[in-house]
């Protein structure tokens, strides 16, 4: 049986409810035919142009937040690619047959990323449903001053709700930059290891506080020797990193003393034991010597380490894999 052919570009503009695309810069790219009709906007008058060209802020209210608060929502979504739901927020829109006639309006926005194959937001759906005739209803009851009473709480307790939830991400995204400048301060910069170079790609998570307890390191041994060396705490945030840093730095002084990898880890393990947080932690270390042209290696509980030869085949040193840190029977 054949799959049916669908037009998705049909389906978008058919959708039932407000629904727009727009691009990471927040100018239209698309919108279905809901969103043109009860925003009172052609297609033409759309795309292409920024949102809020389009759709600029009422001047004649000093107190309005929408305007920022949908940028501010729209670019974390571009910026995270995380979904942003956002509390009921009134935002007024020009009446385009009265300039200068701003009309009352009350929604309730979604904004969602559409990722490219590699992971990147290449579009934001912004999804609106327009609740103004759900707060005016409360003025249509019998008891009018308790209605607009109502109204009025209603609206405040949304806004005070926006306003917490814009405190909070200020906090995580402090506390990230925090966690982030502390990993990235007890992680080695790059720089020459002797007469033969190294090259080290490092990608910190982002979306959330997912500041990890992973480290590498090259450590300059006696002769022509480097060890180069890879972790992983398990654990998230300024935990993980605080206890990353300290076992980064035994691991570099135990491979300066030690015989071999296998023993920098075994005393890599005893001291994991004294360190809060580092239970379990997953380590792999190899000892290079350019003199003699080998490589020894030991992991402990950590993915092993891959070798790329001359040929270009790819083998995976396996054949040295204990339990993680801290973790043996003994």
């Amino acid at each position: 049986m054949s799959q049916p052919q669908i037009d998705y570009a049909a389906v978008f503009r058919a959708l039932p409810g407000m629904v727009a695309l727009l691009t990471p810069d927040l100018v239209y790219a698309d919108a279905n035919d809901d969103f043109l009709r009860l925003a009172g906007r052609t297609r033409e008058q759309l795309l292409g142009r920024y949102i809020f060209d389009v759709f600029p802020e009422n001047p004649n209210e000093p107190a309005a937040a929408g305007m920022r608060e949908t940028r501010a929502s729209m670019l974390r979504v571009a910026t995270t690619g995380e979904r942003d739901t956002m509390a009921l927020l009134r935002y007024d829109i020009e009446d385009p047959a009265r300039p200068g006639h701003w009309q009352e309006h009350f929604w309730s926005p979604v904004n969602a990323p559409v990722r490219d194959p590699e992971g990147r937001v290449v579009l934001i759906v912004h999804r609106v449903e327009e609740v103004t005739e759900l707060i005016r209803a409360f003025g249509r009851r019998d008891n009018d001053r308790e209605a607009r009473v109502l109204e009025a709480e209603l609206y405040t307790r949304a806004r005070e709700l926006q306003e917490v939830n814009e405190r909070l991400r200020r906090a995580h995204a402090h506390e990230r930059e925090v966690a982030l400048a502390l990993q990235a301060a007890m992680l080695p910069p790059p720089g020459p290891t002797g007469r033969h170079g190294a090259a080290v790609r490092y990608r910190p998570a982002v979306g959330s506080l997912n500041v990890c307890g992973d480290w590498y390191d090259l450590v300059d041994l006696p002769g022509e020797s480097l060890a180069v060396a890879v972790g992983d705490v398990v654990g998230h945030g300024l935990a993980a990193a605080g206890a990353m840093g300290q076992l980064r730095s035994a691991l570099s002084a135990a491979c300066r003393v030690a015989d071999g990898p296998a023993q920098a880890l075994d005393a890599l393990g005893l001291y994991a034991r004294s360190v809060e947080g580092a239970e379990s932690t997953t380590a792999a270390t190899t000892f290079v010597d350019w003199g003699d042209r080998s490589i020894t290696y030991s992991c402990a509980g950590h993915p092993p380490p891959a070798l790329l030869r001359p040929d270009g085949t790819v083998v995976f040193l396996d054949q040295a894999t204990d339990p993680p840190l801290g973790a043996r029977p003994d």
